[in-house]
């Protein structure tokens, strides 16, 4: 299958691109390599995808259609999965446009591209935010009081609703999938485990939120990519509106507290806390009910933790290792 991935040179999307390509796909990769985080780590990401195998790569960003144009008319694709975004709910809140202008207008880039070349199936990568802090845990896809509490989350389930009107307008086969807090070696620097996990091996103390009760349901990165691979397979030919929702989680949510605790056993340093309070925009607790993934998908999450936190920090020593001396 030709396959167009959008922000595949970051950290879910290399991990994805590598394994499409080792089952034999044509990928093409569409990033801006931003500097959300050094793009250094982003070029790092496309050199690790083209030990996988033969990738095209457009550098460009998803809001210009005369790129979207141009990268369609040349790939093809069958099918594209979309990741770019600005992420994060703290960074939404200094400069909300910014984030309207990519997560919303860049999807829509994106889905009018999709239409207007016959692309046959879209997924686009959603956020457990947008269940916000009124929706009943574990968070299920048919509770629609849907009440977002940041400009991002507001901006991914927004992005959800445009794909529900390409997929009635236009038959447009669209899967939205909704992430949880997924985690593993080339994570975002930005993102609680790697932050702290580099804190805690420097020595520096870590931020910590809030009382510590504030849960998240971290999802290992192999996990939500074998959903995403699912989704690009998932069958909706019986569907009046082509169009489907599901939660990638792990289905089993962790206190920040217990989070530290595991950090600490898996590095084998103990943590330093720097206390703050509660930070506006989280939500108390994420936590997917993921029945019906996995009644649809076949996904099953494998990977504890424990083995995940123990792979991360194999990651994270290895890169300690070659970095140079200064």
């Amino acid at each position: 299958m030709r396959i167009l991935v959008t922000g595949g040179a970051g950290f879910i999307g290399s991990h994805l691109c590598e394994r499409l390509l080792r089952e034999g796909h044509a990928v093409a990769i569409l990033d801006d390599l931003n500097d959300f985080y050094a793009p250094s780590q982003k070029r790092a990401h496309l050199d690790v995808i083209r030990q996988a195998g033969l990738v095209r790569f457009f550098e460009g960003d998803i809001c210009d259609a005369r790129l979207a144009e141009d990268v369609f008319a040349a790939v093809r694709p069958e099918a594209v999965v979309h990741l770019a975004a600005r992420a994060g709910v703290r960074p939404s809140l200094a400069d909300p446009v910014l984030y309207e202008r990519v997560n919303v207008g860049g999807a829509l880039v994106m889905l009018e591209a999709a239409r207007r070349h016959g692309t046959r199936r879209f997924v686009l990568a959603s956020s457990s935010s947008v269940y916000g802090a009124a929706s009943a845990a574990p968070f299920r896809e048919d509770d629609y009081n849907l009440l977002p509490i940041s400009p991002y989350a507001a901006t991914k389930l927004s992005a959800e609703k445009h794909a529900y009107a390409y997929a009635h307008l236009y038959g447009l086969s669209t899967v939205c999938l909704r992430f949880f807090t997924v985690y593993g070696p080339r994570q975002r620097p930005d993102l609680a485990i790697r932050k702290f996990s580099e804190a805690m091996l420097a020595g520096r103390p870590i931020p910590f939120f809030g009382d510590g009760s504030s849960a998240r349901d971290y999802t290992f990165v192999a996990d939500t990519v074998a959903g995403i691979v699912a989704a690009l397979r998932f069958d909706l030919s019986a569907y009046r509106v082509p169009y489907e929702i599901f939660n990638l989680g792990n289905s089993s949510p962790i206190a920040l507290s217990a989070l530290v605790a595991q950090l600490e056993l898996a590095l084998g340093v103990k943590a330093q806390l720097k206390r703050l309070p509660d930070q506006q925009g989280d939500v108390p607790i994420t936590y997917a009910d993921i029945s019906k993934a996995r009644r649809l998908l076949g996904y099953r999450p494998a990977t504890p933790l424990a083995e995940g936190l123990a792979v991360m920090a194999g990651w994270l020593r290895e890169r300690e290792s070659l970095a140079p001396a200064v």
